[in-house]
């Protein structure tokens, strides 16, 4: 049994639970029921790798110092996806980097994104820049960005 709200995508087999959820064990010979207090989040559905797209910076944001890259992650499931960045191959945290919070879109798959921002002289010196999609301790998805492939650059 299931009280209150839960959204079922029409297009795909995939419910997002936000309520409290009470399941009967399937067993028949045990009538114990369990129970999931609020706060607990029912996901159903596989696993789907989000699509990632990395912006480069604008020419006008590096005539003013700055560079942003922005790593865009659309259509992934469940929301419990992360995003990284490795600059040159490397993971060191000697940039600025921020996420926005995770959206569930109306398909029920979610998408969120990571912002990375160097001075425009670093970037300048850059090979490349990578977003990475994990997803526990796997590394599932990255999308390179190359500097000399940027008309900015």
């Amino acid at each position: 049994m299931i009280l209150l709200s839960l959204f079922v995508s029409e297009s795909e087999s995939r419910v997002s639970l936000q309520s409290e959820v009470f399941v009967r064990r399937l067993n028949e010979f045990v009538s114990l029921w369990w129970t999931f207090g609020g706060g607990t989040r029912l996901n159903v559905g596989s696993d789907t790798r989000p699509i990632l797209t990395v912006l480069p910076p604008s020419s006008e944001e590096l005539q003013q110092g700055t560079a942003t890259i922005t790593c865009l992650a659309n259509k992934g499931f469940p929301s419990d996806w992360s995003l990284s960045w490795k600059v040159d191959g490397s993971g060191s945290i000697s940039w600025e980097e921020s996420r926005s919070p995770v959206v569930l879109q109306n398909d029920g798959l979610y998408s969120w994104s990571s912002t990375l921002r160097l001075p425009a002289d670093r970037w300048m010196k850059v090979g490349s820049v990578t977003c990475e999609a994990t997803q526990g301790c796997q590394t599932l998805v990255s999308e390179p960005l190359r500097r000399v492939q940027c008309s900015q650059s």
